[in-house]
């Protein structure tokens, strides 16, 4: 029997996959349990940089709980969908093609960035059914797109399509088709490149600094800055020392 999750190492990334694509990548209890059990793997591992989450297949990203199978879906504290509670110390990439619905689009609002194909569809549609969000989507959301469109996604279950996804900020990219996983590991590549800890106190501060009031969170941008300036000096000098100029070094895609 194919295992339900697969964990790689892909260079300096960590693919995880869920590997249900008969049932488009739905999560039921062993699933979650599976995710959590990578992603505490993942954090375990310093030399993986990066997590990049996908589902099999290019049907589905992931389809939510899998209904037919709730009864195996736990309320934990790290989340029923396995982690979507926790919040990962490292950065994170969705890749998305196909299905992105009710549950899993709240998994793929827990990663930091979100890598689609044409045919990604994200939706709140568990609404229809009268299933609750309760694997961060009404925190993460507002937080992604704002809340008024927030709100309308989760009352109305709409679907949502590619290109308004990257409109509304809820895609940072759309590639073609078969290309969203590529893509992801090359993104996860580049950002290993940057000195690392200034990457994390930044990613950090974005993060833990959104929901505060702005004085909050400019004191926690502040602590965690000082606390890397010794990268910030190497920085500085390599800059001095004429590495870097006009953008070298950047994506520019």
């Amino acid at each position: 029997m194919a295992e339900s999750v697969l964990y790689e190492r892909r260079g300096v990334a960590t693919l995880l996959t869920i590997n249900r694509p008969e049932a488009r990548n739905a999560v039921n209890g062993a699933v979650a349990q599976a995710l959590l059990d990578g992603y505490r793997r993942f954090e375990a591992d310093a030399d993986a940089k990066v997590l990049v989450l996908t589902g099999a297949g290019d049907q589905a990203f992931c389809a939510g709980a899998d209904l037919k199978a709730i009864d195996t879906v736990r309320d934990r504290a790290e989340g029923p969908l396995g982690f979507s509670r926790l919040i990962a110390t490292k950065p994170t990439i969705a890749a998305v093609s196909g299905w992105c619905v009710a549950g899993g689009i709240e998994l793929a609002l827990w990663c930091d960035l979100r890598i689609v194909t044409p045919t990604a569809t994200f939706g709140c549609f568990e609404r229809r059914f009268g299933v609750p969000l309760i694997d961060g989507g009404t925190q993460r959301l507002p937080r992604v797109v704002g809340l008024g469109r927030a709100l309308e996604l989760i009352m109305t279950g709409r679907p949502v399509d590619a290109e308004e996804a990257l409109r509304i900020g809820l895609a940072n990219e759309i590639v073609a088709a078969g290309q969203h996983v590529g893509r992801a590991l090359e993104i996860a590549e580049q950002l290993a490149r940057f000195p690392w800890p200034t990457l994390v106190a930044d990613r950090t501060a974005a993060i833990a600094g959104s929901g505060l009031p702005l004085e909050h969170g400019l004191a926690l941008e502040a602590r965690l800055g000082r606390a890397v300036l010794e990268e910030a000096r190497k920085g500085a000098a390599r800059f001095a020392g004429g590495e870097g100029r006009s953008g070298a070094g950047v994506d520019k895609r």
